[in-house]
């Protein structure tokens, strides 16, 4: 409990007391005043209020004022006099008031918890995402059972920490959990993290039954859960499958749980990871103007903090989407400034996975593809589990030529995120990769999925015109082509091997009825087709 100025505040019972004397205030007011004892040594904003007294929910400036006046009446102080509850124009408050803390063995008894428990200040939140993997609850009997459960947190515990962006709590540091019923809330505050991800393990027979949430725990919301069935053959095999499952879909998750809070953050309170985060949020949307606004953000992101390795690779992928979807400018000014950043960021962090694989993305439209290649593949060495990373090194496996092994990266991609904004893109890189391998009935029905889901991405029929042109459907790719706005940039797109761009000139020619129609594999072809 916190005592000062004759007054006890108990988190854990929720009460407030003067002098011995319970002191009648409303839930939220105490959960303010509360927040604001336990965060004394430091300025307490708006945003942060809002987030964990409200949820997260809209709260007007007036209301938020009542209830400041509502806790300082409480407590015996005033708007005027601000003895224990001080306010900062413009910047937020702070509980001034001398603190103690104030034992009570019934508490401690109960509450039996690490040194950062309730019982003393909270710990303050990193200045990146956090999280803790709580322990799985075994809810059988069998021992295998219990050992399988702790091996699963352990696994999930590991991949996470390849994220670098994440901070993660160590597995010493939550089995003290285990055989708890868990208040997610009081978990947060003793680990001083933000997300908890905890689940249960259920056997029967030769099938196991794993479920998993992933909580923000400041505010108590569900941020995504799910059920995994599987039959027990092989039980490290059934761990491994969990693990990757479940480590790789939270990435994904959090970040769009990041960029939907700092939403709420007035632009000139963000810090480095927030920008990049709202920069995000501005890159996954469509338009030109959206484009920019992201490349707005991450620039400020690097203004903030030069060696902030996300800042620069936000910005060069953005630069990089103006370049090539929304502007007319020549395809070699990716060569530039996006590959330059792009090389900064792995510069300032070669453990980063998301930077190696944008490096590598770039190194493609360089026409370096082997080199491309290699940097994909460290940084799916870095973080297996991530879909963007895995989808980049789809990409750069298929315009390089290696047709069989994209395809399954890029699945992956897409089974590991299956609600990515970037979903649209990977189809597209399939249809590419379909048609590059010739395989053109199945390359047409992947590439109208894309035109489906960005009717925006109008370069798209081309290659469907070539498609159906090569499968003599010569009239419906006619129809296709006429839908594609001339553009002499992509008569030559450096990102693609000259073998496979000679197949599709000669696609889109024989559509244009400017050839008589022809095999994808006659002589016309100058130039003989990898096949992998």
């Amino acid at each position: 409990m916190f005592e000062f100025d004759h007054h006890h505040i108990d988190p854990i019972r929720g009460e407030l007391s003067r002098n011995g004397t319970s002191v009648k205030v409303e839930p939220r007011v105490f959960d303010l005043l509360l927040h604001l004892i336990e965060n004394r040594h430091r300025l307490v904003d708006k945003d942060d209020l809002i987030t964990h007294v409200w949820g997260g929910r809209i709260v007007s400036d007036s209301a938020l004022t009542k209830a400041i006046n509502s806790a300082r009446k409480a407590i015996g102080d005033n708007g005027r006099a601000q003895r224990l509850i001080r306010t900062s124009s413009r910047k937020g408050y702070r509980f001034v008031g001398s603190v103690r803390l104030h034992g009570d063995a019934e508490v401690h008894q109960e509450f039996a918890g690490p040194a950062s428990s309730t019982n003393g200040p909270a710990l303050p939140l990193p200045n990146k995402p956090s999280i803790a993997v709580l322990p799985f609850h075994n809810l059988g009997n069998d021992t295998e059972q219990e050992y399988f459960a702790d091996g699963i947190v352990e696994d999930i515990t590991t991949e996470l920490c390849r994220i670098r962006w994440l901070f993660v709590i160590a597995r010493n540091s939550t089995i003290i959990y285990k055989g708890q019923t868990m208040d997610v809330k009081r978990v947060a505050r003793e680990l001083g993290i933000r997300y908890v991800l905890e689940g249960s393990v259920r056997r029967s027979g030769n099938r196991v039954r794993i479920t998993a949430q992933l909580i923000d725990a400041l505010v108590g919301t569900q941020i995504w859960a799910e059920r995994y069935d599987r039959d027990l053959k092989d039980i490290f095999a059934v761990q491994d499958d969990i693990t990757t499952s479940v480590a790789g879909i939270i990435e994904p998750a959090l970040g769009e749980a990041e960029q939907r809070r700092v939403l709420r953050k007035p632009p000139e309170r963000l810090d480095a990871w927030e920008a990049y985060q709202r920069g995000l949020w501005h890159f996954n949307k469509d338009g030109l103007e959206e484009n920019q606004t992201a490349q707005t953000f991450f620039r400020r992101a690097i203004a903030l903090d030069p060696n902030f390795a996300p800042g620069h690779y936000g910005y060069a992928l953005a630069l990089h989407w103006e370049i090539w979807l929304l502007s007319n400018r020549p395809f070699s000014e990716v060569q530039e400034i996006p590959f330059e950043e792009a090389r900064i960021a792995v510069s300032l962090d070669d453990k980063d996975a998301t930077a190696h694989a944008v490096l590598a993305h770039m190194l493609m439209w360089r026409g370096e593809w082997e080199t491309a290649i290699a940097e994909a593949r460290t940084a799916h060495l870095l973080n297996p589990n991530s879909s963007f990373v895995t989808s980049m090194l789809g990409c750069v496996l298929g315009f390089g030529g290696y047709h069989e092994e994209a395809l399954d990266r890029l699945r992956h991609a897409m089974r590991a995120s299956p609600n990515d904004p970037l979903t649209w893109l990977w189809i597209l890189w399939v249809g590419c990769v379909q048609f590059y391998s010739r395989k053109f009935d199945v390359a047409v029905k992947t590439l109208r999925q894309v035109v489906r889901l960005r009717p925006g991405a109008v370069q798209c029929h081309g290659m469907i015109a070539a498609s159906l042109a090569y499968l003599g459907r010569l009239q419906e790719a006619r129809d296709h082509l006429s839908r594609v706005p001339f553009s002499p940039r992509f008569q030559n797109m450096p990102w693609t091997r000259p073998e496979d761009m000679a197949l599709r000139i000669e696609g889109v020619r024989l559509a244009s009825g400017e050839l008589k129609r022809q095999s994808p594999s006659s002589n016309v072809q100058t130039t003989k087709v990898r096949r992998h």
